[in-house]
């Protein structure tokens, strides 16, 4: 029997050390490359900012601060585009012509007359005063509270009502200012601003820190977070509530950088209304950032916007809930904020800057969305807009359901039903408008919470054909 074949020698221990030592030196080489690259980068982006300009407090015009930082101002200034995606965009058509039934929705009140898409930032000033909501109607002060770069304006007329002077005053004379500005009447408090929104309603002059600066932000904030609902939905008002509470909650004193990044955006785009004789700008989340959560407080109030026109309803007016709706949503709970979608970073050079083109994700997909979701730009805008499609088809069986509670007790009405058997639809009425308008005045068509959104819808049309039914109950008792 010949013998078995000899096997292979065994590799020398001293060529594996080798090949080991080999490669550990190859990833320390590696990783000192990547260091020294990044530090390098750093240094280069540094280097880089060279202060032209001196900004101030008083420094409201954002030309100066593009001095400064002129990357960030290019992409400021593009807010003037004019763009569209399938659900939402920056033309300002007018809604009340491309979806007629807001018409009848809004009979009565101003919105009944004027309701336009949003524009972009740089519009937002000039959109207002153009709006025949401010022409033909009565307005305050008040609106320039999200409307324009009014810091400035506020400490001056908060120094002439009395508050101290000197910069450790600041926070006193806003909130004097702020008050006294929300009682003057809309012309001649616009007399007192220049600019929209600009840098220095988000970033203190000194440092570029983020900062929250509007009033109504820093009550409202204050309020959410004393509330039952408060816990479990930002980290930093958690950790307030476990301590020792001994201030009011303050976002500029106690959010972290990220929290910052939706708190800014947070300033303007929500609920709110006007409050007492003085107009102040009031956020209602006292109870909690849920549509029903701030129907019960309106309820405790006994705020309603207006008499509605058909049904004689008091109803409530959603402004633009983007805060409130996106605090429910898997991005909120995520840790994901608005700037991280709508102000994507983005590099340029040795730099990395958030992309002040404030817009839609959907018209810079690849920043914006796949960052984290590592899918085709075709895909993202498909699941985005299946969801948008959805709610559009929800929210128009929730308008159908509205408007024929309306005209339900209109007819009931008009037989002699009695003011106390039409109590109930009215009820009703106010509460599936309120859900309806809060889902329609929010400008992500049901993206920023999906589920949250779908359960307002339904909630509205579950009321509206409740209060259809009572109407017609009572129209036909009276016969």
């Amino acid at each position: 029997m010949p013998d078995a074949p000899a096997a292979p020698a065994a590799p020398s221990r001293k060529l594996l050390f080798a090949f080991v030592v080999a490669a550990l030196a190859a990833v320390a080489f590696a990783v000192m490359w990547l260091f020294g690259n990044i530090s390098e980068r750093k240094a280069e982006a540094k280097a880089s900012f060279v202060r032209l300009a001196e900004m101030t407090e008083e420094t409201v015009d954002p030309s100066v601060w593009g001095r400064n930082f002129p990357r960030q101002y290019d992409s400021y200034r593009r807010t003037v585009d004019v763009e569209r995606t399938k659900h939402g965009g920056s033309e300002a058509f007018q809604k009340l012509d491309d979806d007629p039934r807001w018409k009848e929705l809004f009979k009565g009140y101003a919105f009944g007359v004027d309701y336009r898409e949003e524009r972009g930032h740089a519009y937002m000033l000039s959109d207002q005063d153009m709006t025949e909501r401010v022409k033909n109607f009565k307005q305050p002060g008040s609106c320039l509270h999200c409307h324009a770069s009014v810091v400035p304006a506020y400490r001056k007329k908060g120094v002439e009502a009395g508050a101290p002077a000197g910069p450790e005053h600041a926070r006193e004379q806003l909130m004097k200012g702020f008050e006294v500005v929300c009682a003057m009447p809309y012309g001649e408090a616009r007399k007192l601003v220049d600019h929209p929104i600009t840098c220095l309603d988000c970033h203190d002059p000194a440092t570029m820190a983020l900062r929250v600066t509007r009033p109504g932000f820093l009550d409202g904030i204050a309020a959410f977070a004393a509330s039952d609902d408060a816990a479990h939905h930002m980290p930093s008002v958690e950790r307030w509530r476990k301590g020792s509470r001994a201030q009011p909650y303050d976002p500029n004193e106690s959010a972290s950088r990220q929290e910052m990044r939706s708190f800014v955006c947070g300033q303007c785009h929500v609920e709110y209304y006007f409050a007492g004789e003085k107009k102040r700008v009031t956020y209602p989340w006292h109870k909690g950032l849920k549509a029903e959560q701030i129907e019960a407080y309106y309820d405790e109030v006994g705020w309603k916007d207006w008499k509605h026109g058909i049904s004689g309803a008091a109803t409530l007016k959603a402004q633009h809930p983007e805060f409130e709706t996106w605090s429910q949503g898997i991005h909120a709970r995520s840790g994901v904020s608005c700037a991280d979608c709508h102000m994507p970073y983005k590099r340029e050079g040795a730099m990395k800057v958030s992309d002040h083109h404030v817009r839609s994700p959907l018209l810079n997909a690849a920043r914006a969305c796949q960052v984290c979701h590592h899918e085709t730009d075709e895909e993202m805008k498909t699941r985005v807009e299946t969801i948008q499609d959805r709610t559009r088809a929800l929210m128009t069986r929730a308008e159908d359901a509205t408007l024929d509670l309306v005209h339900e007790i209109e007819a009931a009405a008009k037989d002699g039903t009695s003011e106390a058997d039409l109590a109930k639809p009215r009820a009703m009425h106010r509460k599936a408008q309120w859900r309806l308008d809060f889902v329609a005045a929010e400008n992500s068509m049901g993206f920023h919470a999906p589920q949250e959104t779908a359960r307002i819808l339904g909630e509205a049309i579950d009321y509206a054909r409740q209060g259809h039914a009572d109407a017609i109950r009572a129209r036909a008792a009276k016969r």
